[in-house]
């Protein structure tokens, strides 16, 4: 009972109720004013002699009788009508004032880092996090391997001219062939598949086939590039809690996708930028404006984006292009280009 009485007390969310207006305050005007009529109306029978002349009948003191209560009751039912009218007033107040302090409850407990977030989004952050670990993982491999094979055929002296040439490697460690001809000419292919795949980073640690289709796309030095610069705005983004897996873009049709990598521009292409989410948008405009670091890490992503899909469009099918359009690395493109006004 104490603690029933207690949360009663305490109100909804823990914010202290509205004082309710007590019956007293309306009661003892309605039984002043009902006291009155009793005064007033017995003094006016009294001198009208109802009730005390011989000819008086039943009907006439019926009548009399329903002049005397009626009143009374009118009073009395506009009193309860003011009296509740007092009470849901106070209550609407109340429950606005505990709205308000939830919401801001809410905003700071986003803002301290969501720690009373559900079961699921702890579990999925945890999911993504072992996915950047792992792909962090496969990169420092990666690189020192080709760093220790370039070692390796500068002190051989050997290499063939049609070898493939690693992506980590300076501009400088990487000579013209002959007749001027760069040596990326010689690197193999990327097959459409795998490289978007690799766009779309692994799911989760135990994707082999997505880990596979990653370790393939950082043989090709442009797709490594695309790929690392990605990566890189991802995991900013991730700081203030923006994750791909979460926007719902409006998906635009190939076509689209086509005109934008031939070079064309403005509001024939706006609706590439399909990322309607508020809070996502509003948090990455603040990020680029005030974070210099974020900033050029977001205009160097969507460099590398158009030039990459430049490249890929001639060889790419509408089928290729939507799924392309539907992995990580482009929703990022279209919340990122949308802010920084590529779509205008």
């Amino acid at each position: 009972m104490a603690d029933a009485n207690e949360s009663r007390g305490k109100g909804l969310g823990g914010f202290p109720p509205r004082d309710r207006p007590e019956p007293a305050g309306v009661a003892g005007p309605a039984l002043l004013a009902g006291l009155a009529w009793l005064v007033l109306a017995g003094a006016a029978l009294a001198a009208g002699g109802i009730g005390t002349g011989e000819g008086t009948g039943a009907p006439v003191l019926l009548l009399a009788l329903l002049a005397l209560v009626l009143p009374l009751g009118l009073i009395w039912v506009g009193a309860l009508t003011v009296r509740s009218g007092r009470i849901i007033r106070a209550e609407a107040a109340r429950l606005d004032a505990a709205v308000e302090a939830l919401r801001r409850a809410h905003q700071q407990s986003g803002r301290d880092g969501g720690a009373d977030s559900g079961a699921a989004i702890a579990k999925k952050l945890d999911e993504i996090a072992a996915t950047q670990k792992k792909t962090e993982t496969a990169l420092a491999m990666f690189t020192s391997t080709r760093a220790r094979e370039g070692l390796g055929r500068r002190a051989g002296g050997s290499g063939g001219a049609g070898a493939p040439q690693g992506p980590e490697g300076p501009d400088a460690d990487q000579p013209d062939l002959a007749l001027g001809t760069p040596a990326e000419v010689f690197v193999q292919s990327l097959p459409n598949g795998d490289f978007i795949r690799a766009l779309n980073f692994p799911d989760t640690a135990e994707d082999e086939a997505g880990f596979a289709a990653l370790r393939r796309a950082l043989k090709h030095r442009p797709a490594a590039q695309l790929i690392q610069a990605s990566q890189d705005v991802l995991t900013l983004l991730s700081q203030d809690g923006i994750y791909m897996d979460d926007l719902r873009p409006d998906m635009a049709r190939p076509e689209l996708w086509r005109r934008f990598a031939q070079g064309e521009r403005g509001r024939p292409t706006a609706a590439l930028g399909g990322v309607r989410d508020r809070a996502s948008l509003a948090l990455t405009s603040t990020r680029m404006k005030e974070d210099p670091i974020f900033r050029d890490a977001a205009h160097h992503f969507l460099r590398l984006f158009d030039k990459g899909l430049a490249r890929f469009e001639p060889e790419a099918s509408d089928t290729e292009i939507t799924a392309f359009a539907d992995t990580r690395s482009a929703r990022a493109f279209m919340l990122v280009g949308r802010v920084a006004g590529t779509f205008d």
